[in-house]
């Protein structure tokens, strides 16, 4: 008897996950796709917690096929999930952390929406418990979609429906060399090279759960780490992406939540000697991948801070940082008749600090906000022209006959 493809492999790795996993597993019984076509891979990643035998029990009684494997600690969450995903036999595979847990109908939604529309990713709207999850790419749900045209890019987690197809063809694997950031890179090259992609907001696929005894399955780590995840990505995509305006939308993600952060308010609180090798790490990255249209995307604070970078000026650096950390309300400058407006950010205008006004001047989004800004007909026509495009690429519906018929 030929037993039948299950439709989807739920990878679970798992490393001192008592009692969290016992409400993860939990949700996966609880899910309102047959059991039939799930099935578990656990890897138990070397736990002396219970967790290895708690996996065990529950392989015992489940009313889906569960595979369990127990290893030595591998030091991160890249290995389990590499094993997880060597054994998955799923036309999907899904990704669970043992500290999260499931939406009862997320499995069932999700492949259907793969089903579909033929799209190779599949995002489930993510709810924080005790944790706030990125949330700027929940404001509707998208048939189909990419990269490139929708908010995706600021959740990287691998807490996506994955064909497996896709990851097998392309001989994907999580960078067990970094510590951090690995799914980043493993997320984002499947955006790149998936045949569509779906977004669920409207109903809660994930719960994301922070621990109380403040233990996850990723690695915080050092600043080095966060260096390394953000070379890891900026190198994939510079590797994936002639240059041009699809690299630089892209590459806004990198500088904006992995290396800008290293410059915010604890680079006040870091010593020299750890502020004079942050600029040292982050030097190559900006003589690399810094460029004016990554610029122009940014906020001024924001990009004011890693120009300041690019240029090899700390010293100015601090003040601009001490000034957005204190919360201080930055003066407006109005000029060609509201129709351009400059934030007056420190060293704003100084010709000792040689900063250039185009740094400080506020993009139509970030300016919208400031009374008396005035939109030229210019802004407005390519702003309602970028909507209108997003709006037919998210609503069109793959046609009939999958993903031939949706490539």
């Amino acid at each position: 008897m030929t037993v039948a493809q299950p439709d989807v492999t739920v990878v679970i790795g798992a490393y001192e996950a008592m009692p969290y996993l016992v409400e993860c597993l939990a949700s996966v019984e609880a899910q309102t796709l047959d059991p039939s076509r799930i099935e578990v891979v656990a890897v138990d990643d070397g736990s002396t917690d219970g967790t290895g035998e708690y996996l065990e029990e529950f392989a015992a009684r489940a009313p889906m096929p569960v595979t369990v494997i127990r290893q030595d600690n591998s030091g991160g969450p890249s290995g389990p999930r590499n094993v997880g995903l060597g054994k998955a036999a799923g036309r999907y595979v899904f990704f669970l952390d043992a500290d999260d847990r499931l939406g009862p109908e997320a499995l069932a939604r999700m492949v259907a929406m793969a089903d579909e529309n033929g799209t190779d990713v599949v995002l489930g709207r993510v709810e924080g418990v005790n944790r706030k999850p990125p949330g700027s790419m929940w404001g509707e749900t998208l048939r189909r979609t990419d990269v490139y045209s929708s908010n995706i890019k600021f959740t990287l987690s691998a807490q996506k429906l994955f064909r497996r197809e896709l990851l097998t063809r392309h001989g994907m694997r999580f960078d067990e060399s970094l510590w951090t950031g690995e799914d980043a890179l493993f997320t984002m090259e499947a955006y790149l090279r998936a045949d569509g992609v779906s977004v669920i907001a409207d109903y809660t696929c994930y719960y994301l759960v922070g621990r109380e005894d403040g233990k996850h399955v990723t690695r915080t780590g050092g600043y080095v780490l966060r260096f390394d995840s953000a070379r890891a990505l900026m190198t994939l995509l510079a590797d994936m992406l002639p240059p041009g305006p699809r690299r630089d939308v892209l590459m806004v993600r990198p500088f904006l939540v992995t290396l800008l952060p290293q410059f915010g308010p604890q680079f006040l609180k870091d010593d020299e000697e750890v502020r004079r090798h942050k600029v040292e790490l982050a030097k190559p990255l900006m003589d690399a991948h810094w460029n004016a249209d990554v610029a122009r995307r940014l906020r001024v604070n924001e990009r004011l801070r890693l120009h300041l970078l690019a240029a090899g000026r700390p010293d100015l650096l601090t003040d601009v940082v001490e000034f957005v950390r204190a919360g201080k309300e930055v003066p407006a400058v109005l000029e060609k008749n509201g129709r351009r407006l400059y934030l007056g950010y420190p060293h704003f205008r100084d010709s000792r600090a040689g900063v250039p006004d185009a740094v400080y001047r506020a993009e139509p989004r970030e300016a919208r906000t400031f009374p008396g800004y005035r939109e030229g007909r210019i802004e407005i026509f390519l702003r309602q022209a970028g909507r209108k495009a997003r709006r037919m690429l998210s609503t069109r519906a793959a046609t009939p006959g999958g993903r031939a018929a949706a490539a």
